[in-house]
């Protein structure tokens, strides 16, 4: 019986990832051409029309212990305990497979199955266009594809999200393409077409190729760790948060900063100039709005990542920051009075800082 769970969850693993393509439908030509879009070129992509293809590196196979294991590795992840019984004196028992009608229940293979899959399938980023938008302005027509960020092998709670349109697509593989010519080589991006830009068909089409174009990126790691592809996902939030935090809106200023930060946070952007700066937004948006312990939380994450880098720019202000919140919630603050006055002392911080409000307003973003 054990051979023949065994068997059953070998082939549940080695089943990911195989989709079959859907044959490539003709396009009838129209007698009038809509607005320049997307071709639906689908050589190099699945045609299929539902579920979404993801990519892992060879690095992160190489991380993780490959993108599979065998049914030995599957035995040593998961101890004894699950494949044989054990005896009154704590001893291994025989195996499973000699009890025919074993006491193997559900649970347990249940058990099995989530264990295997925690240990042996690495964590990837799915990305899935999950609804569209067909808008009309004044002087053109376009579809807008709404796509989620997914880790894939857990419950994501807060999958993050973009609006994009064809242009913003056409716009990344042009840069990237520049930037990374060999890396590019092998990624394939439709072309624009003149016709059946707006039928279900085409648009449901577009959106798994849009979907694999970004898993194929995100596969590449010099690509995905380019600014060009990080910026195409959280630039536009980060801009739309600091103009809504200028005019006063923290609300909506707010909803912008966590999208930024989910964004980087999946995309592991962590570490960035950008993720300070969203940092600095969520700290600013929380104390305006009264959420003193959730500002407090982003000024000690922002001060970690800091470190000892005592010539940075954000660093007074968000010391300032954290003093003025560690007052309020009756914290201690002593050792952040203690370097903001080093800072002052040592002539890296003025005797006047600016407010991480004032700092978070004048600063550039491209």
């Amino acid at each position: 019986m054990a051979s023949r769970i065994l068997h059953r969850l070998r082939h549940a693993l080695t089943r990911e990832g195989e989709q079959e393509g859907l044959p490539a439908c003709g396009s009838e030509a129209e007698e009038f051409p809509e607005s320049s879009e997307l071709e639906d070129d689908t050589e190099g992509l699945s045609t299929r029309l539902s579920g979404t293809l993801s990519f892992t590196s060879n690095e992160e196979e190489e991380a993780e212990g490959g993108p599979g294991g065998t049914m030995q590795d599957l035995a040593e992840a998961l101890g004894p305990g699950l494949l044989s019984e054990a005896s009154e004196d704590g001893e291994p028992g025989p195996p499973l497979a000699e009890h025919q009608g074993s006491n193997m229940l559900t649970r347990q293979l249940q058990e099995l199955w989530r264990k295997s899959r925690g240990s042996l399938v690495p964590q990837r980023l799915l990305f899935e266009v999950t609804s569209t938008n067909v808008v009309n302005e004044r002087s053109s027509k376009y579809v807008l594809y709404t796509i989620y960020l997914i880790r894939a092998g857990q419950f994501d709670k807060a999958p993050a999200t973009i609006a994009r349109r064809y242009s913003d697509f056409e716009r990344l593989n042009r840069h990237l393409r520049r930037r990374f010519g060999s890396d590019m080589a092998a990624v394939s991006f439709p072309r624009k077409r003149l016709r059946r830009n707006f039928t279900a068909e085409t648009i449901a089409k577009r959106s798994r190729a849009f979907e694999q174009f970004l898993s194929h990126l995100h596969s590449l790691p010099e690509v995905r760790r380019s600014p060009e592809f990080l910026e195409f996902f959280f630039l536009d939030d980060l801009q739309a948060a600091q103009r809504s935090t200028c005019t006063g809106t923290y609300c909506e200023a707010l909803a912008g900063w966590t999208n930024a930060h989910r964004l980087q946070d999946k995309l592991g952007a962590s570490r960035s100039g950008h993720f300070l700066l969203t940092l600095a937004g969520l700290a600013v948006c929380h104390q305006e709005l009264g959420q003193l312990a959730e500002a407090h939380a982003y000024s000690e994450q922002a001060l970690r990542l800091l470190g000892a880098q005592d010539s940075h720019p954000l660093l007074a202000p968000f010391l300032l920051t954290h003093v003025h919140l560690a007052w309020m919630l009756g914290k201690d603050k002593r050792q952040a009075e203690a370097r903001l006055q080093g800072l002052q002392d040592t002539g890296l911080a003025g005797p006047q800082p600016p407010s991480l409000k004032e700092l978070l307003i004048k600063h550039p973003l491209p």
